[in-house]
């Protein structure tokens, strides 16, 4: 497909790619998809040529935690397919059936949360419970033990 004003073709394969950010935004996802080692890489050489590019990139990478998950591009997959979800697919009737789907999956997971607090304040009184046993007697034990001892006078 070429446009007739500019004749490029928007199709072939050496077409570039809309770049979306800035060059900052750009540089972190081509570091992320080549991974923790390409952030390694960046930060040795920062270290080399101007050290405080070195320190920053550090400071970035442990207040970002990238420098101990398990893979930085995994974070962006996952919410990218998360969009992807949200995102209307154009037919009414499946996004009926996605909104009913997600809705009754929300209900759910309350459901479960209050299920799991309701089961911790049971633990929670059952510990208690046992507690205050253990306490009275304990308690009546030293009692006994105290008028057991005769009294020196």
């Amino acid at each position: 497909m070429t446009t007739s004003s500019t004749n490029i073709d928007y199709q072939a394969p050496y077409a570039r790619t809309v770049r979306e950010g800035n060059w900052l935004q750009r540089s972190e996802r081509w570091l992320d998809d080549k991974g923790k080692g390409a952030w390694i890489a960046a930060m040795v050489l920062g270290f080399i040529f101007v050290w405080p590019v070195g320190l920053a990139l550090l400071a970035y990478m442990i207040w970002s935690k990238r420098m101990f998950s398990s893979n930085c591009a995994s974070k962006r997959t996952r919410h990218s397919s998360m969009r992807a979800a949200m995102r209307p697919s154009g037919n009414s009737a499946f996004d009926a059936y996605k909104a009913d789907t997600l809705r009754r999956l929300e209900d759910e997971q309350h459901n479960f949360e209050e299920f799991l607090k309701r089961l911790r304040e049971a633990k929670d009184k059952a510990e208690f419970d046992q507690f205050m046993d253990d306490r009275a007697n304990r308690t009546a034990e030293d009692a006994d033990a105290g008028d057991e001892k005769p009294s020196q006078a």
